[in-house]
């Protein structure tokens, strides 16, 4: 799905603070140990009690077993990874309006397609989760999503990924007066086909509410076991 115009009209903070609105009690000896740490009081978050942390607050202090410490919790957090990116597509479940069918139902859509057409199974992911950064990069969302992949993939695959938004104004751009043939400064490029390709069969092609697409649950294994792989993992990304 391509970054077209948004109407971001009313994208308000939330209600301001009535004149006549009673102001916080002031923080005594009794209040809760988590006083003057919320959202709104400009203070850093705690982490949460009882928890491990490192003896910096600058990080050219860190010691040696700070950095051991950190990178243990890295390597823990990065094992739900799978899950996070599961929860990043369950958010698309809601659409932009205008479009027939959530940016969610787009996108098990394009990897239905994808799947159907024999893809392999890095190419089906891509399909699945090339919007998923549209949530909050709607104007760049691409990016978002190609560097969300790339330590798990080979090239080709962030590569079409990254630029499937260009690619995908081929077929409004003109109605803008823009040029639709924008994509033509990568011609000789050799993956130019194959994101072509993607958006010509599998992207593009996917608004439709009659469609009859796999559901979340035929892709979470491919996607579990792609965002399971070591990142950067040379039998995956390839060479540099």
């Amino acid at each position: 799905m391509s970054a077209k115009t948004r109407d971001l009209a009313g994208a308000g903070l939330g209600p301001s603070l009535s004149p006549s609105a009673s102001p916080s009690p002031a923080a005594g000896p009794d209040a809760s140990p988590d006083a003057g740490h919320g959202p709104n009081s400009g203070l850093s978050p705690h982490p949460r009690p009882g928890a491990t942390v490192v003896s910096f607050t600058r990080m050219e202090d860190g010691t040696r077993e700070d950095y051991e410490l950190l990178d243990a919790a890295e390597r823990d957090y990065v094992r739900a990874l799978p899950d996070h990116v599961l929860g990043a597509l369950m958010k698309l479940d809601h659409s932009l309006p205008g479009y027939p069918v959530s940016r969610l139902g787009h996108s098990l859509q394009a990897a239905t397609r994808a799947l159907r057409d024999g893809a392999d199974q890095e190419l089906i992911v891509a399909a699945l989760i090339h919007d998923v950064g549209d949530e909050l990069a709607p104007y760049n969302h691409a990016e978002i999503a190609a560097g969300i992949i790339r330590p798990y993939v080979r090239a080709e695959v962030t590569w079409i990924v990254e630029q499937h938004g260009l690619f995908q104004t081929y077929y409004y751009a003109h109605h803008g007066g823009r040029d639709r043939n924008a994509r033509d400064k990568f011609l000789s490029h050799p993956w130019y086909q194959a994101c072509k390709d993607f958006c010509a069969n599998w992207d593009q092609s996917s608004f439709d509410p009659r469609y009859p697409c796999e559901p979340l649950g035929t892709f979470e294994p491919l996607l579990r076991e792609i965002f399971a792989r070591p990142a950067h993992d040379p039998r995956y990304v390839g060479k540099a």
